[in-house]
C-alpha cells in the first residue's frame, strides 16, 4: 500500500475513499506489523512530548545551553495575551510555541525530531494553535499528525528531510509543507488540497540555505521555526480559499532536491557560510566556544 510518490498517494486515498491521516495508519500497521490501536497511541505519546514542549518555553524563560538563545518564546507568549498583535491570537500563540520548542531542543530538552531537532517547532505549533482554534480535541490533533506523516514520507522517498544535504529548505520547509497539509486536512480539506498546500510551501522555500551561528542548531534556526509555522497557517488558508499549486506537489519535491544538492557545502550545515560567517556570528562563535 505504501506510496512512492504523491501522485501514488492521492491515487491510493481515492480508491479508497480515504485521508492522509487514515492512509499513515493503515501504512504503518502494514509495513511494522503494529496493531491500529498500537499506532495510534505511538502518536498519542508523541503529542503529548510536543505539547510540553511547546508550552514550557512559553510558561517560563528556557535558554540554550550555549546561552545564545532562550526567553523569547516566554516573552511572544506575553505579548499574545496583551491582546496587541496585528496578526492575531492564533499567530503569535504559533510563533511562541514554535520558538518554545526550539528554546527547549538547545537547552537539551526532550522534543520530538519531526521531522528533524532543527525543526522540531514548526509542527508542534501549526497542529496545536490550529486545533485549538478549530476546537479539535485529542484525537482530531493526532489526525492531523498522522496526516503531516503521510506528506513527510514522500518527501522522504524522493529527496531529503537533512539540512546538511539539502539545506534549510529541506529541513524547516518539509515541516512546513507537513504542517500546511496536515492543517488543510483539519480544516475539511481533501488530500489533493493537502498537497497544492505542500507544494506551495516548498516552492516558496526553495533554495533556503543551512547556515547555524556556531554550528549549532539555534541561530537562526529557531526563528526560521517561527516562520516556517506561520507560513504553513497561512498557505493552508489560501488553499482552503480555493486557491491551487499550479506545480505539482512531486515536482516540487525533486525541486527542492536538486536545488539542495546543488547547494555549496558551505551552506549546507556546515557553518561556512550564510550568517554563521558574518561578523557577528562569527563574534557569537568565539563567545561560545573562545575561537576564530
Amino acid at each position: 500500500m505504501l506510496a512512492r510518490t504523491g501522485e501514488e498517494l492521492l491515487e491510493i486515498c481515492e480508491k479508497y475513499n480515504i485521508s492522509l491521516s487514515e492512509y499513515a495508519i493503515r501504512c504503518e500497521v502494514e509495513e511494522k506489523g503494529f496493531t491500529r490501536e498500537e499506532v495510534i497511541e505511538k502518536m498519542r505519546k508523541n503529542l503529548k512530548v510536543m505539547i510540553s514542549a511547546a508550552n514550557e518555553g512559553m510558561e517560563k524563560e528556557v535558554y540554550s545551553v550555549s546561552g545564545l538563545i532562550g526567553g523569547d518564546g516566554y516573552k511572544l507568549n506575553k505579548y499574545a495575551q496583551s491582546g496587541k498583535s496585528l496578526t492575531g491570537h492564533v499567530t503569535t500563540m504559533a510563533m511562541a510555541m514554535a520558538l518554545s520548542s526550539s528554546e527547549v531542543n538547545a537547552s537539551m530538552g526532550k522534543i520530538v525530531a519531526c521531522p528533524t531537532a532543527g525543526s522540531c517547532g514548526i509542527l508542534p505549533a501549526v497542529i496545536l494553535s490550529a486545533g485549538k482554534e478549530l476546537g479539535l480535541d485529542e484525537e482530531g490533533l493526532i489526525k492531523g499528525l498522522f496526516a503531516a506523516a503521510a506528506v513527510g514520507i514522500i518527501i522522504g522517498l524522493n529527496a531529503t528531510l537533512s539540512g546538511a544535504e539539502g539545506g534549510c529548505q529541506a529541513e524547516c520547509g518539509s515541516a512546513s509543507a507537513m504542517g500546511a497539509a496536515a492543517v488543510v486536512e483539519m480544516m475539511g480539506g481533501t488530500p489533493k488540497m493537502s498537497l497544492d498546500a505542500g507544494a506551495i510551501i516548498l516552492k516558496n522555500v526553495l533554495g533556503l540555505v543551512c547556515d547555524p551561528v556556531a554550528g549549532l542548531v539555534e541561530i537562526p534556526c529557531a526563528k526560521r521555526n517561527v516562520q516556517g509555522a506561520i507560513t504553513a497557517l497561512c498557505t493552508a488558508d489560501m488553499v482552503m480559499a480555493g486557491v491551487s499549486s499550479k506545480i505539482p506537489f512531486d515536482d516540487t519535491v525533486s525541486a527542492m532536491y536538486r536545488v539542495g544538492k546543488s547547494l555549496p557545502e558551505s551552506l549546507r550545515e556546515t557553518a561556512m557560510g550564510g550568517i554563521a560567517i558574518t561578523k557577528e556570528g562569527q563574534r557569537l562563535k568565539e563567545k561560545v566556544f573562545g575561537e576564530n
